[in-house]
């Protein structure tokens, strides 16, 4: 039973871990070079993030600047961020993009809290999932194997206790995200 909590504690931690992920791809009133995480440039062919082609650096807080290590792949980078959902316009001097980043609105703000909180949703209800699964493995092992009612209990004690530690976290997460939005 062990072994079967512990495979199950090492989804939830990797489930935390995509949850954070998927935060520092949240726009802030700050620059962030996470923010283009999701950006792919096709570039000969292949969809490659922009971090492989390029150093993002972020020299001011509204602004982040893309130095391609390939100046061929310049315009390449530039369209790949003119077509995602980032909203953003680039600018080039040839060498250098620059991408400079408006100040967000109340409106947008209080939408990418919205956004923030659906996905923390999302995360908590694979929490859940996960715990049904690990849930389900005891109970298989109680009909397999003739584990005690006292087991049985004691192990879905754990997983319940491992679930509201997971979902604590991600509460915890969406608190300093949502603080982060909303700073002016």
């Amino acid at each position: 039973m062990d072994r079967l909590i512990s495979a199950h504690k090492q989804e939830m931690q990797q489930s935390l871990e995509d949850f954070h992920e998927q935060l520092r791809t949240v726009r802030t009133g700050r620059a962030s070079p996470a923010i283009l995480t999701p950006v792919k440039v096709d570039y000969y062919g292949a969809k490659l993030p922009i971090n492989q082609l390029a150093t993002v650096s972020v020299p001011e807080p509204r602004l982040i600047t893309i130095t391609p290590w390939d100046k061929s792949s310049l315009e390449a980078i530039e369209k790949a961020i003119l077509t995602s959902e980032l909203g953003l316009s680039p600018s080039s001097d040839g060498n250098i993009i620059r991408l400079a980043l408006p100040a967000l609105t109340e409106e947008r703000r209080e939408e990418l809290v919205k956004l923030v909180q659906k996905m923390a949703e999302e995360n908590r209800v694979q929490m859940r999932n996960i715990r049904r699964d690990a849930n389900d493995g005891i109970d298989k092992m109680e009909e397999g194997e003739g584990l005690s009612e006292d087991e049985v209990r004691r192990g879905k004690a754990e997983v319940q206790e491992m679930t509201d530690e997971f979902i604590e976290k991600i509460d915890q997460a969406v608190e300093e995200k949502v603080a982060e939005v909303r700073e002016i």
